[in-house]
């Protein structure tokens, strides 16, 4: 085993395993759902209405009689989805809008710069109501208000890293021999900063899991009759008393979903940035 290799092994702490094994669980149930489900997450029978757990029903039933368990895999679907686009389109827009603004510097720069700083003060939920006041609430509506807001945090992030790299030798010779700010950042720039931006990545995955249920409970996000891990939770205030497991699945998936991707960020981060990556 070699020293880089040994020394990537050292970093794999139990915080990052337990962060693999969490996401990489809610992404089979996800992918589970697409080929089955143990009923239809939309199936109302009145009949079996607020059923607690049982070998018929793992998690129970809610109070239209529908399958929570069927729900939750169905709902991490959606949730992943949704936060799985509105990051990629943070990516997308950010971070070419990132390496433009340290490349040009001058004017470009404080126009990029400032319309992040407009976008940071609308946070996802009031975007989205701005959204949903014109277009109404949907799951497209909640990707574009957290997609917006993801923008400026690329942005920022590949701002800061291409322009600590602007000055380095191998930049300066890449300009010697004749290559423009567009080649430089995409061949140069852009490879010495993807460490950084792939943890940030997981990061905002994880909060946009949060951001969406939070829309969701507030009824702005996914609506019915597709479940949600947001409105499950808002549905279940009403029965807490009477059917508590209503409230603890939705909220389960929601916490093991974040928590996983937080663990699994700060793993990467040890693994990727050679500054963190100590000898055990």
């Amino acid at each position: 085993m070699t020293t880089q290799a040994a020394r990537r092994r050292s970093n794999l702490t139990p915080g990052f395993c337990v962060g693999v094994v969490l996401t990489a669980l809610i992404a089979l149930l996800a992918g589970v759902s697409f080929l089955w489900t143990p009923y239809d997450p939309t199936l109302i029978l009145i009949e079996s209405r607020l059923l607690p757990p049982s070998s018929a029903h793992w998690f129970g039933t809610d109070h239209f009689g529908r399958d929570v368990f069927s729900m939750i895999l169905q709902g991490a679907r959606n949730s992943i989805a949704v936060a799985l686009i509105a990051v990629g389109i943070g990516l997308l827009i950010g971070i070419p809008l990132g390496l433009w603004a340290a490349a040009r510097r001058g004017w470009v720069d404080e126009i990029v710069m400032r319309s992040n700083d407009l976008v940071f003060a609308f946070p996802a939920l009031l975007l989205a109501i701005l959204i949903t006041a014109v277009a109404g609430p949907s799951a497209v509506n909640a990707i574009l208000a957290i997609g917006i807001f993801n923008v400026p945090v690329f942005a920022r992030l590949a701002r800061g890293g291409a322009l600590s790299l602007w000055t380095r030798d191998f930049v300066l010779a890449a300009r010697v021999a004749g290559k423009g700010s567009f080649a430089i950042s995409r061949e140069h720039i852009l490879p010495n900063i993807a460490n950084v931006l792939i943890v940030q990545g997981t990061i905002q995955f994880a909060l946009g899991i949060l951001a969406e249920a939070a829309l969701s409970y507030v009824g702005l996000g996914t609506q019915p009759p597709s479940p949600s891990w947001g409105r499950m939770l808002a549905e279940s205030q009403t029965f807490f008393a009477l059917a508590p497991w209503l409230a603890l699945f939705p909220g389960m998936a929601i916490v093991a979903t974040v928590l996983g991707l937080n663990l699994l960020g700060d793993g990467l981060r040890d693994l990727l940035d050679p500054k963190t990556r100590v000898e055990r």
